[in-house]
């Protein structure tokens, strides 16, 4: 017994050497880990800099990494705030958009893993096979415009800007792999025996010990409603239903949509585009975007690092 304890001991003393991070190189991870959190916040600081820098002195002496009060202008965020009524309006479009399509597409991409999670499903490698094959293969623009424009009707719609970015291939490839690595099969199979339908099983018992994947699915889904104009450009051509981005696209791209627009500054339109902060004004948009979506991410952090995880290295 002794022998025994003494062999285990010493392999425990082993491993624990073996998983025993070196003092150096933990001073060398932590110092990497503050560099790429210094390059993925440092850019959001620079672009709120440049925002309330004036016009003038970005021209005469390009962008600067600190602001006086010389330099100091507010005229950006005051052109944008002269537009509040047309910004509100996207804003409230965006904010829509994007928890209708979240719930939507996290309720539609946790159904479709959760079957396909089920081996004992008759059409499983069928529709495996089916869902993969979008993440290799597309059928182009042109297609999707056809589809959604023709056939759905969902042109000038806010459908338009929520149904085609629902449910893609990858997030229900995570959950499926989330579901079958994590839900034991016993768990459902004694609800079953109890007399649980399949909606009950997944509603009252799947989905309550499911929020890393649902968080996951649901952040993935949020950025990519929050942050897209392209489906704006192609399927909307009513100025009330333009999503935040693709308003403040229109915004940079095109004076000409201000000056048309209810809200837009009176006067000379030439005057309007020669006293326009137009640098600051754009860096003041991108931070006004960038800001909303950033401060929604610490509060899931927990939940989507472990979905995440779960979904890359078990799969």
């Amino acid at each position: 017994m002794s022998k025994a304890a003494n062999s285990k001991n010493l392999n425990e003393s082993s491993l624990s050497r073996l998983n025993r991070i070196h003092p150096v190189t933990n001073v060398v991870f932590n110092a990497i880990f503050v560099i790429l959190a210094l390059v993925c916040f440092l850019p959001i600081v620079f672009i709120f800099i440049i925002s309330i820098t004036d016009n003038d002195v970005i021209r005469q002496q390009g962008y600067q990494l600190f602001v006086t009060a010389e330099t100091f202008s507010a005229e950006a965020y005051e052109y944008l705030w002269s537009q509040r009524l047309t910004i509100l309006n996207s804003l409230w479009v965006s904010i829509c958009v994007t928890a209708i399509g979240t719930v939507l597409g996290v309720l539609l991409t946790t159904v479709m893993g959760y079957v396909l999670s089920r081996r004992e499903h008759k059409l499983n490698n069928f529709l495996t096979i089916l869902i993969f094959i979008p993440m290799v293969f597309g059928g182009g623009m042109a297609a999707s415009y056809v589809v959604n424009t023709q056939i759905l009707h969902l042109a000038d719609t806010i459908w338009a800007l929520i149904l085609p970015l629902a449910v893609s291939s990858f997030n229900v490839t995570i959950s499926r792999t989330f579901f079958r690595n994590t839900i034991p099969d016993e768990v459902i199979e004694s609800a079953r025996i109890d007399g649980a339908s399949q909606w009950t099983v997944f509603f009252k018992i799947v989905m309550p010990i499911s929020k890393p994947v649902l968080a996951t699915i649901g952040l993935f889904l949020a950025f990519g409603y929050w942050n897209d104009w392209f489906q704006s450009k192609l399927y909307i051509s009513s100025d009330h239903l333009l999503s935040l981005q693709a308003m403040l696209d229109r915004m940079q791209s095109s004076l000409d949509f201000l000056t048309k627009n209810p809200t837009a500054l009176l006067g000379d339109s030439g005057a309007l585009r020669a006293s326009m902060p137009q640098e600051s004004v754009r860096m003041a948009i991108a931070f006004v975007v960038a800001v909303p979506i950033a401060c929604v991410y610490p509060f899931f952090q927990k939940y989507f690092i472990s979905g995440l995880t779960v979904g890359a290295v078990k799969g």
